[in-house]
């Protein structure tokens, strides 16, 4: 009891006080508006399911059946399970050990007979956290899971993005495909009128010859179109983890492109450091290192540990208990030394964290950049394939009468033909860049059907960290 008192000062600084520096939410310098933005805030996207709004009903299952089945969100998951494990070991866990055993054992000599003996005993040791290295090391571990949690949603906008990708480019070249098909039948309507003007003395073989090879050439484009339309379905079936067949047989039903959403709020870029996965992953790395800085600095002080046994045997029972201290002494340069490059480990996660800032406020101002033009580009590209088409028809009849060579009607065709494919894929360019806007800003990285279930688990650790 003695020793339990003059012990009680030391146990109440234990429940004081964490050697350590404390963490503190990191800062760090930001434009109030992106380029281009608006001061309007935005809430948490992580839950906005944007892909919906591209009214594809294919893509929406797709993407929702894909978080639940992909490889790489679903190891980022197992990881979550990985790390409460190893927190469930951190605290009180770490400071209490202790073993119990027993023997019972027969012996005796030739002739004399044999006896029965047996033997048991009970030790544990409780470390008190003096120093507060054991909390410190819980707060490492609490901290590393947030971090472990962050990194699913960075795991799932990596994956949403090469699939909205894909499934973008598919309908593109579905659609190149379409256009093809129609030059292809321009050029045959063509063939045709030359074949009967030849016949007819009006034109040359030449001209036929002519006529032949441009039909030639786009009936050449096909093949190319076609193989990589099916690479990007291949891609996607490797993204849900699936066979390809049922799913290129899916894609083939319908080849409508995507639409494009309306307009887009993306906040300012203080909101990033909330919204962005990457940014988040970053930061709990930092709390982890600083926390750690503490469990290095904690091995400088003694350590105190209470210690006892209890032992049973056929002729004696006996106990101990007491305290006991132990202090690094002819380590401690090398403790030092420890801690010193801890210290810069955690210079290094705030350098990195400030580095995650800067990449998602460019991501994205590119994206954003990126999209308006590319919108631009399209508008423009769409009214000129107008004025090509309008052109065609001009020229078809102007070709008829004879008051147009053939030589110019096939640049009318070949002209109207680029001007619809770059409209298309200018457009399934300005598709993929509003999805990358969407994802720079972090929305959609915590969508799951239990999307209610992680806030709770997200919710339960902020809290404890607090505590």
């Amino acid at each position: 009891m003695i020793k339990l008192l003059k012990m009680a000062p030391f146990l109440l600084l234990a429940g004081c006080a964490a050697v350590g520096p404390d963490w503190e939410v990191p800062t760090t310098p930001l434009p109030a508006t992106f380029t281009d933005g608006n001061v309007a805030h935005i809430d948490d996207v992580a839950y906005r399911a944007w892909w919906r709004d591209f009214n594809d009903p294919l893509l929406t299952k797709l993407v929702e059946r894909g978080f639940e089945q992909n490889l790489s969100i679903l190891q980022a998951k197992e990881r979550i399970n990985e790390a409460n494990a190893k927190l469930r070991g951190k605290g009180i866990n770490s400071a209490l050990s202790g073993s119990a055993s027993f023997e019972r054992l027969r012996s005796g000599t030739e002739g004399q007979g044999s006896t029965i003996s047996s033997e048991s005993s009970l030790g544990a040791s409780f470390v008190i956290d003096l120093f507060g290295g054991i909390r410190r090391e819980r707060e490492a571990a609490v901290a590393n899971l947030a971090a472990i949690q962050s990194n699913v949603g960075t795991e799932r906008l990596a994956w949403l993005a090469e699939l909205v990708a894909d499934y973008s480019n598919a309908r593109y070249y579905q659609q190149a495909l379409e256009l093809t098909r129609d030059t292809i039948a321009t050029r045959k309507e063509t063939l045709d009128i030359t074949k009967k003007e030849v016949a007819a003395g009006a034109s040359t073989q030449y001209e036929l010859a002519q006529a032949e090879a441009a039909l030639q050439a786009a009936q050449a484009e096909l093949p190319s179109y076609q193989a990589q339309f099916k690479a990007t379905v291949f891609a996607i079936a490797t993204l849900l983890d699936e066979p390809a067949g049922p799913l290129m047989a899916e894609m083939q039903q319908t080849s409508q492109k995507l639409v494009m959403p309306t307009g887009i709020n993306i906040g300012v870029p203080a909101d990033l450091l909330r919204n962005r996965p990457d940014v988040r992953y970053y930061e709990a790395i930092l709390h982890q290192q600083v926390a750690t800085v503490g469990v290095d600095e904690s091995s400088l002080y003694p350590s105190i540990s209470l210690n006892g046994t209890v032992s049973n045997t056929d002729s004696v029972n006996g106990w101990s208990f007491g305290p006991s201290i132990s202090l690094g002494i002819f380590n401690r340069g090398a403790l030092h030394a420890q801690r010193d490059a801890q210290v810069s480990v955690a210079k290094q996660a705030e350098i990195d964290w400030r580095a995650s800032v800067i990449g998602a406020v460019e991501d994205v101002q590119v994206a954003q950049s990126n999209f308006t033009l590319y919108q631009e580009q399209t508008e423009l590209l769409n009214k000129a394939a107008a004025s090509y088409g309008r052109a065609l028809a001009l020229g078809r009849n102007n070709y008829r009468n004879g008051a147009m060579t053939l030589l110019d009607l096939l640049d009318t065709v070949r002209s109207e033909a680029s001007a619809q494919i770059n409209a298309a894929s200018v457009h399934n360019s300005a598709i993929k860049e509003w999805a990358s806007l969407q994802i720079a800003i972090g929305a959609g990285a915590g969508f799951s059907d239990k999307k209610d279930e992680e806030k709770d688990v997200v919710t339960s650790n902020a809290i404890e960290v607090k505590q």
